[in-house]
C-alpha cells in the first residue's frame, strides 16, 4: 500500500480551515502532512485537524509568524528541529521527523525557506539558511538513505518555474546566487543535468512527473488577476533521494477551481510512494 505525503504552505492554519481546508483533508486520504507558515500554537493545530493525528510542531521564535509542523497518521520514531549554527535561529523553518514505512526508516523535512529581500537583512538570513540547508542534504543523502525534502523552498529554480522570470531576475526568488544553490542540491540549467544526480543529487519530483514544460505553478500573488492568469511560481518542491524518488508514483498540485475558493495561496503538493 502507497504512503500518500503532503506539503502545503498554509498561509495560517487558522484561516486556512475557516475557509475550506478541513473539507479538502477529509477527502484526501492523507498519511503525512507537511505544513509550512503556520502561525498558531501547537494547541490549535491538535484541535484543528481532530483525532487520529500524530502533530509535530516547531514555532517561530516571533510569535504568529513562519512556523512548521508535521501531522501523521503513524507516530514519528524521532523528532529533530536542530539545524545550521548554534547561534543560527531557524525556528519555524525546519522540522525532521523519521518514520518506520514497511519495515524502512524515512526521514521527512517540511522546509520554509525566508522570502528574502534584496540588499537587505532578510537576505542575509535566506543566504545562511541556504547554507546550512546545503550541509543538511549532504548529511541526509548519504549511503543510500531514504529522505524527502518538502515545503515552500522560496526559490524559482529554471526559467520554467515562474511565469514572469524575466521580470524577476532581480528580485528575491530568482536570483543567480539562490538558484546556484538548487543547481548544486539537483543539477543546473541544462536540461541534462537537471535530476541526472549532478550536485548532492537530489531529484525534484515535481519536475520528474512534468517534465520540461512552464510550471505547474504552487504559488500566486494574491494581488491581481495572478491566480487567473496562472501567472505563478513553482516554490514548493518535494524532493527526494534517489533511493527515496524511485518509489514515487503520482504526482498532483491541488489548484483550486477557482480564486475565490482557494483556501491559501499556495496549493498542496501531493505524491504517493510505494514504499
Amino acid at each position: 500500500m502507497s504512503t500518500r505525503i503532503v506539503s502545503v504552505n498554509v498561509n495560517g492554519v487558522r484561516a486556512a480551515y475557516r475557509k475550506g481546508m478541513g473539507d479538502w483533508l477529509a477527502d484526501r486520504g492523507v498519511d503525512i502532512l507537511c505544513l509550512q507558515e503556520v502561525r498558531a500554537e501547537t494547541e490549535d493545530l491538535v484541535n484543528l485537524l481532530g483525532d487520529g493525528w500524530h502533530v509535530a510542531h516547531d514555532a517561530a521564535t516571533a510569535k504568529g509568524r513562519a512556523g512548521v509542523a508535521i501531522a501523521s497518521r503513524e507516530q514519528p520514531l524521532a523528532v529533530r528541529t536542530d539545524f545550521g549554527p548554534a547561534d543560527f535561529d531557524s525556528a519555524g523553518r525546519w522540522l525532521e521527523a523519521d518514520f518506520r514505512i514497511n519495515g524502512k526508516v524515512v526521514t521527512v523535512v517540511s522546509v520554509y525557506v525566508h522570502a528574502g529581500e534584496v540588499d537587505t537583512p532578510k537576505q542575509v538570513e535566506k543566504y545562511k539558511f541556504l547554507d546550512a540547508m546545503e550541509l543538511r542534504l549532504a548529511e541526509l543523502g548519504r549511503d543510500g538513505a531514504l529522505a524527502l525534502i518538502v515545503g515552500d523552498l522560496n526559490v524559482g529554480h529554471r526559467t520554467l518555474d515562474i511565469k514572469n522570470w524575466k521580470g524577476n531576475l532581480k528580485n528575491s526568488g530568482f536570483l543567480p546566487t539562490e538558484r546556484a544553490y538548487f543547481d548544486r542540491f539537483i543539477g543546473g540549467e541544462d536540461d541534462e543535468k537537471y535530476n541526472s544526480g549532478a550536485g548532492l543529487g537530489w531529484v525534484d519530483l515535481g519536475r520528474q512527473f512534468a517534465g520540461e514544460v512552464p510550471g505547474p505553478y504552487t504559488w500566486w500573488s494574491q494581488r491581481g488577476q495572478a491566480f487567473d492568469t496562472d501567472t505563478g511560481w513553482r516554490i514548493d518542491y518535494h524532493l527526494a533521494t534517489p533511493a527515496l524518488a524511485a518509489t514515487a508514483l503520482t504526482y498532483a498540485i491541488d489548484k483550486a477551481g477557482s480564486w475565490d475558493t482557494r483556501w491559501s495561496d499556495h496549493a498542496p503538493v501531493v505524491i504517493d510512494y510505494d514504499i
